[in-house]
């Protein structure tokens, strides 16, 4: 019996902190993590970010670092009692056993609960790595415990790196000569994710015969495309077919999107992962161009929730093809996402003196509240005042979209304040 050779993102995950590439905000030289790291003084963590970005390799590297007995568990294959296991062996080793945990949103509330005693012990170390919000999948007594660290996709820069050293250590291993003539295809296939850009390139390496190989963007696509696997929701078609899924509502196509549903459906997907994207997409993409959006989307949560399968998933075909055939609107993602800009450009600006909370008489005395209008006192519920700090009068962050709602938004907003924000 032949062994199987492993992957190459597995062959060539690096063995010391140098060779790790990204997240310079956490490994960095002046980094947090990394100075905890360096002084031995690490606590129980959270990495968040989407495949293929090191959180595995970065759970391998602290603990081959800090000299810890490293301890994995998958939240697909694992259950309490595996973590239980794993606890009693740790307790023999005087707080130098760290334990990661593959997909934590995966986990129940009760394997969760069972990590919690060893946790804040000291027993174990915990990383847990998740490609989903963890203040959503992750139980806040858990969550307290451990330091949120987020991982972000993998920039031009370090993704031609490592398939400069692919390329390398491919050569040596098949005695091919191998060119990458063109690289765009890789780039854009890996998505930032090293995993499927090294997959791509064994792919590429292994599916054309031949001492020398040149490796073009068509032959990239080519032999990728042909070889693309079945929906796997644990795999790296899961964040293809999700992305599918919200483009095609977002797009306006109820067929595409109740077809990508299926897909995801039939591949065993987790209904509230699917339920939680239509809760977002009603914001992101519909928002006060059909307000209705977002209460479906909710109560479609709630529902998937209580009814369970396979009945819920008549209820998500519903909130899809609801969502899809709605008019869309960016303005409230783009209003947060100018507001947050202005905020970190211009600092912790002073809220005006007569919109500020005065629960007290020292405060009323020097000017808090002073000169306030409440709105309800005048006609229509509307007086005009200011609400911005000083240095930002008429800074406009919330643009109405060009649909039948947002226009009567934008006529509304026009007619009460006139020229000073330019509705």
């Amino acid at each position: 019996m032949t062994r199987q050779t492993p992957p190459l993102a597995e062959l060539l995950r690096p063995k010391a902190m140098d060779e790790f590439l990204g997240q310079e905000h956490l490994v960095g030289a002046n980094s947090i993590l990394r100075k905890n790291i360096e002084a031995d003084h690490i606590l129980s963590m959270i990495f968040w970010g989407p495949p293929g970005v090191g959180k595995t390799t970065l759970a391998y590297l602290i603990a081959d670092k800090l000299n810890m007995e490293f301890f994995t568990l998958s939240a697909i294959s694992s259950g309490v009692k595996d973590v239980r296991n794993v606890i009693d062996k740790a307790k023999t080793m005087q707080g130098k056993a760290l334990l990661f945990i593959d997909e934590i949103h995966r986990f129940s509330k009760s394997q969760q609960d069972s990590l919690l005693g060893a946790v804040e012990k000291g027993i174990v170390t915990l990383i847990g790595a998740t490609t989903e919000n963890p203040s959503f999948e992750v139980i806040s007594p858990l969550l307290s415990r451990c330091q949120v660290y987020i991982l972000k996709d993998l920039d031009k820069d370090d993704l031609l790196t490592l398939l400069e050293r692919a390329r390398k250590y491919m050569e040596q291993r098949t005695g091919k000569s191998i060119i990458v003539k063109e690289n765009k295809a890789f780039l854009r296939i890996s998505g930032g994710d090293a995993r499927k850009l090294l997959n791509a390139l064994e792919l590429v390496v292994h599916s054309h015969k031949g001492e020398k190989l040149e490796i073009t963007n068509t032959m990239v696509v080519d032999t990728v495309q042909e070889n693309m696997a079945l929906y796997d929701k644990s795999g790296e078609m899961h964040y293809d077919i999700i992305s599918a899924f919200i483009k095609s509502v977002r797009g306006s196509d109820p067929n595409a999107a109740v077809y990508w549903l299926a897909r995801m459906i039939e591949g065993g997907e987790d209904p509230k992962f699917i339920a939680r994207r239509l809760i977002i997409l009603a914001s992101e993409d519909i928002g006060n161009a059909n307000p209705n959006a977002l209460l479906l989307a909710n109560s479609c949560f709630e529902a998937v929730n209580k009814i369970g399968w396979p009945e819920s998933r008549i209820i998500l075909a519903q909130t899809t093809t609801y969502l899809a055939s709605s008019p869309k609107s960016n303005a409230a993602y783009m209003a947060i996402n100018k507001a947050q800009k202005l905020v970190r450009e211009t600092g912790d600006l002073s809220v005006p003196l007569h919109i500020r909370n005065a629960p007290t008489k020292l405060m009323k005395e020097i000017g808090y509240a002073k000169d306030y209008k409440y709105a309800h006192d005048f006609p229509g519920n509307f007086v005009y005042q200011e609400f911005m700090p000083e240095k930002l009068t008429s800074a406009k962050l919330y643009e109405p979209g060009d649909n039948p709602r947002e226009k009567e938004i934008r006529e509304r907003l026009r007619k009460l304040w006139g020229k000073k924000y330019n509705y």
